[in-house]
């Protein structure tokens, strides 16, 4: 059974997370959305927030599991026993970095293998950074996030104002 993690802060999940998430799910036979949590990262949806957006917008997936993951990814993925990690590459600059992750994972994980999956063009500028910058100066966020999670980004914006 091929089993891969597709791990990311999804804060919030964008329409190019949901398109690598599908294209990952027609790849393997589980594919596991870790909501991962990043010291680094200020997160504006809380974690129980992006875990029921996630789950929303991959209710019609049979074979995605929602969760949440903290420490390595790559540790995530042995626990579950995961051969995979997915990765989404929109530009030459995300390449640059996920190809340093995916060298440290190689060691770490020696049977873990890292699959890329390269950003259609049309959402390669598509970053949930953006839909958060959008969202905040009430801007029309309907392309950039699938449409059964507006409601949720909006009000929450609305009520952080």
């Amino acid at each position: 059974m091929k089993i891969a993690v597709y791990a990311g802060t999804f804060d919030p999940p964008t329409i190019g997370h949901l398109d690598i998430i599908k294209r990952a799910a027609n790849v393997f036979d589980e594919l596991i959305v870790a909501i991962m949590k990043n010291s680094e990262k200020h997160s504006f949806f809380s974690t129980e927030e992006r875990v029921e957006m996630l789950i929303e917008i991959c209710k019609d997936l049979d074979n995605v599991k929602i969760m949440v993951g903290d420490g390595l990814t790559v540790d995530l993925a042995k626990d579950h026993k995961a051969n995979f990690l997915v990765r989404g590459i929109r530009a030459i600059m995300d390449y640059e970095y996920e190809l340093q992750i995916a060298s440290a994972n190689m060691v770490i994980g020696e049977n873990i293998e890292t699959v890329f999956f390269l950003a259609r063009p049309e959402h390669s500028y598509l970053s949930s950074s953006i839909v958060r910058s959008i969202a905040e100066h009430d801007g029309d966020i309907s392309k950039f996030i699938p449409e059964s999670i507006i409601e949720n980004v909006i009000l929450k914006y609305q009520s952080n104002k």
